[in-house]
């Protein structure tokens, strides 16, 4: 459950910081003065959207901290993604600047805004004041009862599966009217394949073969240059490597009587060496050097049809291997996609995997569709719709990617009425009743610890007001319960109440949050009754209500 919540320089709250309890808690205040504030910054620790406007005015940055007590499958949850934190609770942070930058920290590591969404839908379910108003359009009550039965994992299978079928329908579209288009592309393609499979181009034989010309061609002056070479080095009258010899039979008896001499010769050893080596390498790379005309035209007539090759299809000789592999690749995709029959096999697979899925999923929600509106049609009658009854429709639909069903709310206002669309029957009182029903029921399906619903209790007042504070008050006898109410029926209820101000302090308007005693409630619960103005008889009908618990 959320234990805590810590607000610095967020909208209008300067600094703020409030403990929860299990059990119901309300907030309530005047208009305006920032009720839903707390909420929009808990959505925002739970990665909502931020942006620059969540900023105070002359402050630099927005500052949200929520901590929530965990469980056993939470904190392995955590653990698994190295996010562990003191034992039994966890900490998301949010810290926004005034750019509208912001970053994200669960337990006081690094995180993303993502990552706060998905650890948040372990932790909360919020319903908010406008929820009713999806009971009017046909996509939000699909939406509401694929969430109460929590088919959701279900509608994005079969959305997948709608995806792949309609994919390889427009494929097999495309093959039956493009068949011309594709033989001309196969047939250019098959050419330019042939061409170059004739030369047999192997990975890396163009530049071998380029070197090859090339020592071929200058055969004459390789053998005569490293010949001369050789001569110079070693085995002409004057060579190096006999004056080399000379000198060291001069020096090393001058050596011997001058041990500075001996580097001196230990170098001109060195060199002498080296001579003698290069000079037997370069004689014998002269002597397998060939003179092969032959061999040299035949090099020359390949590189020749190689290049024209190349050049008529545009492209570079070092290209011509990979060139030839991806045409392959593609002359197998364009059989493939002329094989028609083989297509529309995979056409039907994928139909009746389609049809599988939403068949699965239409009998999934045509029981949950019974389920809630049993369950909702109960809660009418104790929000003071006695008689009043909604009946959920499924009729079958044209296939789409939310499946093969058309869903609507239909409503019986009153006993023995007949059920009517819900847009076309439903008072604004009656709808914000059946939103709440559907919400509560949702709550009770939806395993997490902490339920808030902002203004749901909107449009309706009385004994079904009372009614609604009856019912937050048991749902918050097992779970977590935050609501944000305007009704004292419902405020009274409560087991925690915190009051929510506004006042101008130093020029600037600041809200202020603070939990209630006895004492307190009493007074806010008969502003609630009463207005701005509190009397005798305002406070003696909310120490009544508050009795009533």
């Amino acid at each position: 459950m959320l234990l805590s919540l810590r607000l610095r320089d967020f909208v209008i709250v300067d600094e703020a910081e409030l403990e929860f309890d299990a059990g119901f808690t309300v907030l309530s205040g005047e208009t305006g003065a920032g009720k839903s504030i707390l909420l929009d910054a808990l959505g925002l620790a739970m990665g909502g959207r931020a942006d620059a406007g969540v900023v105070r005015e002359g402050a630099q940055r927005a500052d949200i901290v929520a901590s929530f007590s965990t469980t056993p499958e939470l904190e392995a949850w955590l653990a698994e993604r190295e996010l562990s934190g003191d034992p039994g609770s966890v900490m998301l942070r949010r810290v926004v600047d005034g750019e509208g930058r912001s970053r994200a920290f669960v337990n006081g590591s690094p995180g993303t805004a993502a990552l706060l969404r998905e650890l948040g839908e372990r932790l909360v379910d919020i319903h908010g004041q406008h929820a009713a108003q999806s009971l009017l359009r046909a996509h939000g009550q699909r939406l509401l009862l694929d969430g109460f039965a929590g088919l959701d994992e279900q509608v994005r299978e079969v959305g997948q599966a709608w995806s792949a079928w309609r994919a390889l329908a427009r494929s097999l579209e495309e093959a039956e009217s493009g068949q011309r288009e594709l033989a001309l592309e196969r047939e250019r393609l098959a050419w330019q394949a042939e061409e170059l499979g004739r030369l047999r181009l192997e990975p890396g034989e163009w530049q071998e073969l380029n070197e090859e010309q090339k020592r071929l061609a200058h055969a004459a002056s390789l053998i005569e240059g490293t010949q001369g070479a050789a001569e110079a080095l070693a085995e002409s009258d004057d060579a190096l490597a006999g004056r080399l010899h000379q000198l060291l039979q001069r020096l090393r008896p001058l050596a011997a009587i001058d041990s500075r001499l001996g580097e001196a010769v230990e170098l001109i050893e060195s060199a002498a060496i080296q001579i003698d080596e290069a000079a037997s390498t370069l004689s014998a790379y002269a002597s397998r050097v060939d003179l092969d005309p032959e061999r040299l035209n035949q090099a020359e007539q390949r590189i020749s049809a190689i290049f024209d090759t190349a050049r008529r299809l545009r492209m570079s000789p070092d290209d011509i291997p990979q060139t030839l592999e991806t045409l392959h690749q593609r002359l197998a995709e364009l059989d493939a996609a002329q094989d028609i029959d083989a297509l529309r096999t995979r056409v039907q697979a994928a139909r009746e995997a389609y049809d599988r899925l939403a068949a699965a999923l239409s009998t999934a929600r045509r029981k949950a569709a019974r389920r809630l509106s049993d369950g909702v049609s109960t809660h009418l009658a104790q929000l003071g719709m006695a008689g009043g009854r909604l009946t959920i429709a499924c009729e079958p639909s044209e296939p789409s990617a939310a499946g093969i069903d058309a869903i609507e709310f239909l409503v019986s206002a009153h006993a023995g009425s007949s059920p009517r669309p819900l847009a076309r029957v439903a008072s604004g009182g009656e709808l914000s009743r059946i939103g709440l029903a559907i919400s509560v029921l949702a709550a009770q399906a939806n395993p997490v610890p902490t339920l808030i619903f902002d203004e749901a209790d909107a449009g309706v007042g009385g004994a079904v007001a009372e009614a609604i504070g009856e019912l937050m008050r048991r749902l918050g006898g097992d779970r977590q319960v935050l609501c944000v109410t305007h009704l004292p029926q419902v405020a009274s209820k409560a087991h925690h109440h915190y009051r929510v101000s506004k006042a101008l302090e130093g020029g600037r308007t600041v809200s202020r949050i603070e939990p209630l005693d006895r004492g307190a409630r009493v007074e806010e619960v008969a502003r609630m009754l009463g207005g701005a103005e509190i009397t005798a008889t305002t406070r003696k009908h909310a120490r009544e209500l508050l009795a009533q618990v």
